[in-house]
């Protein structure tokens, strides 16, 4: 079936490739069919013969000045409409033989009404078959209720419903490829959207997980060196504490590096995500490099908790969220507050939400608000804290403490 389509297709391409000299042949075929029927007599003695009669010089002349009108009528569709009828209406005036002018009429119709809004299409279209039969109707050789003129009536008002049909389907055709192609953008503009998000989520949990680890083990690295000649069995700890941060660092970069792999990888890690769970070991961390934290943690289920949402367990995204977000200002607290900084951490279920509080009391620094913003010349983890809530529809609130220290409040909704 294809094989056999091939030529049409081929002679499509030629047409839309071409389309004056297209134009060019179909008014041929217009004039030799106008032509071949002026030579029939739909009166003949016996009924219809072929042949008995031939067109006059003057019906040639109108047969052949309405194809060559018809070359232009996609360039001026209007334009041949108008002189097609006018030289239909001079054929239908004279004497018989009549010779089939409105032929060139009934094409430019045609290609007026698969070319125009519908409103135009009857518009015009009523006009010319009114216009053209009434003629015939009136002034014609024939008596007015003669096939030919209920012939000219049907044909006329047959290109026109055929033009609009055809301008319809067009219409129709275009939509959907539009539309298919605007999905596809759609789509792509989605990907390209995802692909960010998900750059932009890894990279806050490389930054959470490093930002984390090398601060504690820079510590105690630092206090490795300070008590090392002195007190050996603490710098022995302290050394003991870099290597188990530096292990924690390793497999998290690994969990989190391994989501990049593909998810038939064998060596991907299937160790779920940090939550509230561990939150234990991250605080036993700190405390291990020297920084007092007290936790507080209230995020019962059940009968205890009120407000929607209240009843189960945290989601997996609000549990990772509290979790980084926790992480994130310790290490910040550790690494800019006082020698003699001590941190408290609230984790509280209130209603419909979650509300992550971090305080540290400056210890002994001169700055009142240690810990830097991103227009103060730090880093990324109050953004990293502030894009985690947004993109959980909560909100992160950060700044300085009256006499000393910082605050960092998140609510996530549950």
């Amino acid at each position: 079936m294809t094989t056999d389509l091939l030529p049409f297709r081929a002679t499509r391409r030629w047409w839309r490739a071409h389309p004056l000299g297209g134009d060019a042949l179909l008014a041929l075929g217009v004039l030799v069919a106008m032509v071949v029927g002026s030579y029939a007599d739909p009166h003949g003695p016996h009924g219809p013969t072929f042949g008995d009669r031939s067109p006059d010089p003057a019906s040639l002349v109108l047969m052949v000045l309405g194809a060559a009108v018809l070359v232009l009528r996609r360039r001026r569709p209007m334009a041949v409409l108008c002189a097609t009828n006018a030289l239909s209406l001079l054929e239908l005036v004279t004497a018989p033989p009549r010779a089939p002018v409105a032929m060139c009429t009934v094409v430019a119709l045609y290609t007026l009404a698969s070319r125009t809004d519908r409103p135009t299409t009857w518009r015009v279209g009523l006009l010319t078959m009114v216009g053209l039969t009434g003629v015939a109707m009136l002034v014609g050789p024939f008596p007015w209720y003669a096939q030919e003129n209920v012939g000219l009536f049907a044909w006329t008002g047959m290109a026109a419903a055929a033009g609009d049909a055809v301008r319809s389907r067009r219409a129709f055709i275009d939509a959907i490829r539009e539309r298919a192609e605007r999905a596809e953008r759609t789509r792509e503009e989605e990907a390209r959207r995802r692909v960010a998000e998900e750059r932009l989520r890894i990279a806050r949990d490389l930054h959470d997980v490093v930002a984390h680890h090398i601060a504690l083990v820079n510590v105690q690295a630092g206090v490795a060196a300070h008590v090392m000649d002195k007190r050996p069995d603490q710098a022995k700890e302290a050394l003991a504490h870099v290597r188990e941060a530096s292990r924690s660092a390793l497999n998290e970069l690994r969990a989190t590096v391994g989501l990049l792999r593909q998810s038939g990888d064998p060596e991907a890690p299937t160790e779920p995500a940090p939550g509230l769970a561990r939150l234990e070991d991250l605080v036993d961390t700190f405390r291990h490099a020297g920084l007092p934290v007290h936790v507080a943690v209230d995020v019962t289920d059940g009968p205890g908790a009120d407000g929607p949402g209240a009843d189960g367990p945290l989601p997996a995204a609000v549990d990772l969220a509290a979790y980084r977000v926790i992480q994130e200002a310790l290490t910040n607290v550790r690494k800019h507050a006082g020698p003699d900084a001590r941190a408290e951490v609230s984790v509280v279920r209130v209603g419909p939400s979650v509300e992550v509080t971090v305080l540290d009391d400056g210890g002994t620094a001169a700055d009142p608000s240690p810990l830097p913003g991103p227009a103060d010349g730090g880093g990324h983890g109050l953004v990293g804290m502030r894009e985690r809530a947004v993109a959980l529809g909560g909100t992160c609130s950060t700044g300085p403490r009256y006499g000393g220290g910082y605050r960092v409040h998140v609510i996530l909704p549950v």
